[in-house]
């Protein structure tokens, strides 16, 4: 059996930037994160042990004492949970990854200007719901597919700013950018968008990660694609590696493997998430390796 892994897997700047952020921290006294740090359970669990803990909520923030560090996860926060932990007397650290920040100032600035805001990506999920915290929410609008691009309500003549979670399908993005962009409203003698700002923030770790997992895929007789569960980046992965690859699995670890039978395979693909640890792919391969 060939194992091939993908030229691009695992592990991205923004992610690795935040997990290095939070063990610096973690022993220099009361450690929290706001939310788990990145989306991957067995991470999360290492950094629990050493003395980083997870806060869920604001309210469970704030009841901190003054003093304590809370660090603000990869995927950020809005303006307004920032200012309240602030207010709280908490030592704030942004581990916010900069591809993650660079949105928020778009939308902060384009919002300011009068422009309706415009997130294509998974309106659940915290970056997302983060980003969504720096725009004027009524003038604001997340859509995830094609039938919320053609049913999007604007009024004739707006302004219009797009962004994207950086996590979000390159191709589907701008599938749904075509279908905004050819919508035209006639009422009052107003015809289209008085102005449309196209901003491509999904992120090239991303881009990277879905054209590798794509071309593997189409070589392969069987892909395994790993990261966590609630890993919008890796959900993405297997979406793409499952149109051009019937025998497409989601895994976590090595464990979720033991009730398939690859023997059948000549030719198996590794992808991963950009939320998991090297050494997770080497089990991976190295257990795929021993079937």
């Amino acid at each position: 059996m060939i194992v091939e892994l993908a030229d691009k897997a695992g592990f991205c700047f923004g992610v690795n930037r935040a997990v290095d952020t939070v063990y610096k921290e973690v022993d220099s006294g009361n450690v929290y994160t706001y939310g788990p740090i990145i989306h991957n359970a067995q991470v999360i669990s290492d950094l629990e042990q050493k003395g980083a803990h997870v806060v869920d909520s604001l309210e469970e923030a704030q009841d901190l004492a003054a003093g304590d560090t809370i660090i603000l996860r990869s995927h950020g926060v809005t303006r307004a949970e920032h200012d309240a932990l602030a207010a709280a007397g908490l030592h704030i650290v942004d581990a916010t990854c900069p591809f993650v920040s660079k949105i928020h100032t778009i939308v902060d600035d384009y919002s300011r200007r009068g422009y309706f805001i415009i997130i294509i990506g998974n309106p659940y999920h915290p970056e997302v719901r983060g980003v969504i915290g720096w725009a004027d929410a009524a003038h604001c609008a997340v859509i995830s597919n094609a039938d919320e691009a053609a049913s999007l309500k604007v009024t004739p003549g707006d302004k219009l700013c797009i962004v994207a979670q950086t996590t979000f399908n390159h191709k589907k993005f701008k599938e749904l950018v075509e279908i905004i962009e050819k919508k035209e409203y006639i009422e009052d003698g107003t015809v289209g968008w008085k102005d449309i700002c196209i901003h491509n923030t999904i992120c090239s770790a991303t881009r990277e990660r879905q054209d590798a997992a794509e071309e593997l895929s189409r070589r392969v007789d069987a892909m395994i694609v790993i990261g966590g569960a609630d890993s919008s980046n890796t959900r993405k992965l297997y979406e793409i590696c499952s149109m051009s690859c019937k025998d497409t699995y989601f895994i976590q670890t090595p464990e979720d493997l033991t009730e398939t039978d690859f023997s059948r395979f000549d030719h198996v693909g590794i992808t991963a998430g950009a939320s998991t640890p090297h050494y997770i792919i080497e089990e991976v391969q190295k257990y795929v390796r021993k079937l």
